[in-house]
């Protein structure tokens, strides 16, 4: 085992239900009409750029943004745009939603073709051109993640495919079936981002199959390391990955750039290497279908803009009335409220469980016992967090370092008192930049 490895920070062991893992990715048809929000990313929306009754063809531009902290949008089908709606968003803001008949003739747009790239600024103007946005789950807009401020200070490149959230096999199948693109994304990353010179494959020691296939893939690249990371939650955290692989620490207020390093999701530097190839920008997304409640679990290939109940219909429907479904991983996914809500992006599974998994939990009082601030990767105290909020003390809170925390689940998931104490500390950091 690497060295790196053994550079263990805390977390939680959890079930791994990879369930999926040997389904190899099925390809869903386009829906009868699909509906693209004009929001897929942290940061500002876009604009429309068609009204409706216009035709529209795959690989369209359908909404972009002048401003830099944006990605634009693009038509996953061909046909008309029948509407424009809003939609509640599971985080509860409301989002302009573009809605398109199919026509289910498939025409590509005449502007889909590999783009001309002979230097940096070119190559982050495709990787913006492409809508690419971080495919692990944040939906960072890439091409400002690599638009560095000081690219002569970068050295490393970290290729994440932890994937250590229970159930989801989305970036597995992607090393098992893309694997060549992770190479070639790689090569067209280093070329033109920073001066790096060396690179880490992040992968959990639960996927052997995939770790002897990078190491096989990666053994003519004398700067490529495949680093075997022990199976814990949560070693696909940014900063926890950037520790487990070199032994830098991206302190309070800094980035992964401050320290050298440039983090991307497997599947996304994957994505890099194909739109250089074809240029199709990014219209569908390998998605983890799983959970107690559906029919046939499966690894799918879907049209961004089809609804969730698309997605379940395709794979059998449900096996029994969901009592919950989560779009993303059991740790840090958001829990959605209307199987109408349309795939994004950044989705890279959806998650349907039965009664049998969701049981209620009743919350009791605090024992003091410790457990929340030994998981943390951090060493936050949650529960002093939540005692400070309550109490309104921003102070305590920034002495608590409540800024630190990503949200990751660790603490709820090993308390026995079953407190809200993701919520919590949710609430206090907001609570913290209100008061700023």
């Amino acid at each position: 085992m690497s060295i790196f490895a053994q550079k263990t920070l805390k977390g939680v062991s959890l079930y791994h239900h990879k369930n999926t893992e040997d389904l190899a990715t099925v390809v869903m048809p386009a829906p009868d009409k699909v509906y693209i929000p004009l929001l897929q990313h942290m940061g500002i929306p876009c604009t429309p750029l068609v009204k409706v009754g216009d035709l529209v063809k795959v690989g369209q531009k359908i909404g972009d943004c002048e401003k830099m902290f944006s990605a634009p949008i693009h038509s996953s089908v061909s046909g008309k745009v029948a509407a424009f709606q809003d939609i509640i968003s599971p985080n509860g803001s409301r989002t302009q939603t573009v809605v398109i008949e199919n026509d289910h003739l498939d025409t590509i747009d005449e502007s889909v073709a590999p783009p001309e790239v002979t230097d940096t600024k070119s190559f982050l103007q495709a990787v913006r051109e492409s809508g690419l946005v971080g495919l692990g789950g944040a939906g960072f807009p890439v091409h400002m993640k690599l638009s560095l401020r000081e690219p002569e200070k970068v050295d490393t490149l970290i290729i994440n495919i932890a994937e250590c959230e229970p159930y989801i096999t989305s970036d597995y199948r992607n090393v098992m079936e893309d694997g060549p693109d992770i190479i070639k994304g790689i090569q067209e990353v280093c070329r033109y981002v920073g001066k790096i010179t060396q690179v880490f494959i992040g992968v959990e020691d639960n996927k052997p199959k995939a770790i002897t296939y990078l190491k096989e893939l990666t053994q003519q690249y004398d700067n490529i390391t495949v680093v075997p990371l022990r199976s814990q939650y949560p070693k696909g955290a940014e900063k926890v990955l950037i520790y487990e692989t070199t032994g830098r620490v991206v302190g309070d207020g800094m980035i992964p750039a401050d320290v050298g390093v440039v983090v991307m999701n497997g599947t996304s530097v994957a994505y890099v290497a194909k739109y250089l190839q074809t240029g199709l920008p990014l219209i569908s997304k390998r998605l983890t279908v799983d959970g107690s409640a559906v029919t046939k679990p499966q690894n799918v290939r879907v049209p961004l803009g089809s609804r969730f109940i698309d997605v379940i219909n395709f794979c059998g429907g449900y096996k029994e009335t969901p009592k919950k479904m989560l779009m993303g991983g059991p740790m840090m996914g958001i829990a959605v409220y209307d199987h109408e809500y349309p795939v994004l992006k950044n989705n890279n599974a959806l998650l349907c469980f039965g009664e049998k998994e969701t049981r209620a939990a009743f919350e009791t009082d605090c024992i003091r016992c410790g457990r929340c601030v030994r998981a943390c990767p951090f060493g936050l105290m949650p529960a002093s967090i939540e005692r400070a909020l309550k109490a309104k003390d921003v102070d305590a809170l920034k002495d608590l370092k409540v800024n630190r925390c990503m949200e990751c689940g660790s603490c709820a998931y090993v308390c026995p008192a079953k407190r809200s104490l993701v919520l919590s500390n949710r609430m206090a950091k907001k609570f913290v930049r209100e008061h700023a």
